[in-house]
This record gives structure tokens, C-alpha cells and sequence, in this order.
């Protein structure tokens, strides 16, 4: 049966489609949104959870902290230093509770020095110290550098921040290379915003979190003199010398009785002339006992390499480090 309509039942027609497709179109254009925030929430959630890369955690280790320090390798001066705080300490809890004057202490360190001479090893046995001395109750280091504490987009370097302070209290927070939270190159930076926040929480928290910022001499100067809020917090200063070449050959030896190495007296002799020439060539990126650490562990890569095809290997040939195993490590 042929059915004709008339122009107005045509009119209605087209607007009622019309509005069933704007209806199907918002529907469309909800769930996308709402897609959209959920996928954005998420991800912000789980950037907050996630803990960057550059933050460390160490828990206190059992044992002597005193004697750990005692059996470092050099660092005579900065033995004496720690030793000299621990006994200032020492004795003003002693005046305090016999009712005396004690002075106002300030329990945050500056460390400076090169690369690879000890000054994050040193932070964790301070730390340890201080737990000791009744200063904090754990004892754990948190250690960080600027990536740590400043983020990409204005007003999220603070809440960085607070939440590595959250993680430090009571133990030490150890901030590596500080001086480039304050970049020479830099008019407006947040790394201004991380310190401002810094020095608010060290005041708030000043009863359990100890700072300790490490990095080179001459910008660790510079960094302290950029903020008075630093100077009157950080006034006390240990400096880390560059290690001397028969140090290092004791680090490497050292490496070699933890891990059950032997050199053979050829090599003996080819280590010692190799470290005493690097010392006499080095630059202010020289690394100290890191670069020692990564000589070690080429060797006994090269070491493993030479005797890959062997079979039935004694003791000796699997502990003895050789001439051409060095040769090889300090290429």
C-alpha cells in the first residue's frame, strides 16, 4: 500500500532524526571525555606512587658505627670531624641533664669534595651515629639529588619535595650535587621552590630530620651564600679530600678480599704504577674510588673472559687476577 506523506510529517521526521543523532553524538563525546579524565587520573596516581629513580632508601645496618668509620680507608680529617661532633654531643646531653646552659645545636653537615671520596658512605654511618646519640630514632639515610626534589611544572616541586622530607624524618636526607638546585645559567628556576620548601620543613621538623648536602667545594659555597635561610641552617662544614694513589691501591685490594680476588705480583706492581699515574693526570671529574670500583670490576670481567674456554680450573686461576687481566681493565 503506497503511503505518501505530506510535507509536515516530512518536517517532523528529519527532527526527530536530527535530534536522536545529536543525542548518540554527546553520548560519544561523554565517553570519550570521561575516557580521557580516567586515563589522566590514572597516570596521575600512579606517577605520585612510583618513586623516581633518583631517591634511594637505605635502612640503618646493624653493628658499629664508631668502628665502621674507624675502618674506612684514609679520611683521617674527616674521621677526627665526626668523632669531635659525636663528642660535642656527648657532653651537651650530659650538661642538659644535669640542668646546665646548653648551646643551640645544628645537626645538619655540608660535605665537600670530589666524586667517589666517600661523603654518601660517611652520611649513612653519621646517620647510624646520630641514632646512637638518641638525635633520631631510625637512623636510615634518604639520598637524592635535584631530580629528586623538583619537578617539571610549577607548584609540583613542593609536594615533591615534601613527600621526600616525609620519608627522611627521623633519619638523614642526603642531597647529592645540591648546588644544582641553584644552576648559575638559571634567572627563575624551581629548584628555589624546592629550597624554600626544604628550609621550611628543617625548621617544622627540626627534632627529627637531619640534612646533609654534599657536592664540590667552590659550588657548595656558592650554593650556601645564595640563601641566607641556608647559611644560619648549614654551618658546618666537612671537606673530603681526593684520595692519595697508594689509598686507592688499598680500595682496590679491598675490593679483592671482599670478594675473594687475588693479584699476581706482576699485576701488583702494573696496579700501583697505573694508579700513581692517574692521580698525577687527573681532573676534577677524577672519580676517586669509583673509578677504582670500576677498574676492579673490568678485570674480573677480563678475568672471566680469558678463562671462559678452560675447563677444570683450580683455585688459584679462579681467584688470581693477571698482568693482562689490568692491561685490559684500565683500557
Amino acid at each position: 500500500m503506497d503511503m505518501k506523506l505530506t510535507g509536515k510529517q516530512l518536517t517532523i521526521i528529519v527532527v526527530a532524526i536530527a535530534f536522536i543523532v545529536m543525542a548518540i553524538m554527546t553520548m560519544v563525546i561523554d565517553t570519550e571525555e570521561t575516557g580521557t579524565t580516567t586515563t589522566e587520573q590514572t597516570a596521575s596516581t600512579e606517577q605520585q606512587e612510583s618513586k623516581p629513580d633518583s631517591v634511594i632508601v637505605n635502612e640503618p645496618l646493624e653493628g658499629d658505627p664508631y668502628q665502621e668509620l674507624d675502618e674506612l680507608i684514609g679520611l683521617g680529617a674527616v674521621k677526627e670531624e665526626v668523632k669531635s661532633l659525636a663528642n660535642f654531643v656527648k657532653l651537651q646531653k650530659q650538661r642538659q641533664d644535669k640542668g646546665l646552659k646548653t648551646p643551640k645545636l645544628s645537626y645538619h653537615l655540608v660535605f665537600t669534595g670530589s666524586p667517589g671520596t666517600g661523603k654518601t658512605t660517611v652520611a649513612r654511618i653519621v646517620a647510624r651515629i646520630y641514632k646512637d646519640l638518641g638525635i633520631l630514632k631510625k637512623g636510615h639515610t634518604v639520598e637524592t639529588d635535584r631530580s629528586g626534589l623538583v619537578a617539571n611544572y610549577v607548584g609540583q616541586t613542593a609536594t615533591k619535595t615534601n613527600a621526600i622530607v616525609d620519608s627522611a624524618l627521623n633519619g638523614v636526607l642526603f642531597i647529592d650535587e645540591a648546588y644544582a638546585l641553584v644552576p648559575e645559567d638559571a634567572s627563575s628556576d624551581y629548584g628555589q621552590e624546592a629550597i624554600s620548601t626544604l628550609l621550611k620543613r628543617m625548621e617544622d621538623d627540626r627534632d627529627k630530620l637531619v640534612v646533609i648536602i654534599a657536592g664540590y667545594t667552590n659550588e657548595m659555597k656558592r650554593f650556601i651564600d645564595s640563601n641566607p635561610g641556608l647559611q644560619s641552617r648549614f654551618n658546618r662544614y666537612i671537606n673530603f679530600p681526593d684520595y692519595s694513589a697508594d689509598e686507592l691501591t688499598d680500595i682496590f685490594k679491598m675490593y679483592m678480599k671482599r670478594n675473594q680476588y687475588t693479584i699476581s705480583e706482576d699485576a701488583d706492581t702494573l696496579l700501583q704504577e697505573k694508579l700513581h699515574y692517574a692521580v698525577a693526570h687527573k681532573d676534577r671529574n677524577f672519580g676517586n674510588a669509583r673509578y677504582v670500583r670500576n677498574v676492579f670490576e673490568k678485570a674480573i670481567q677480563a678475568q672471566a673472559n680469558r678463562l671462559s674456554d678452560k675447563k677444570g680450573l683450580s683455585e688459584r686461576q679462579l681467584t688470581e687476577i693477571t698482568y693482562d687481566d689490568l692491561i685490559k681493565a684500565f683500557k
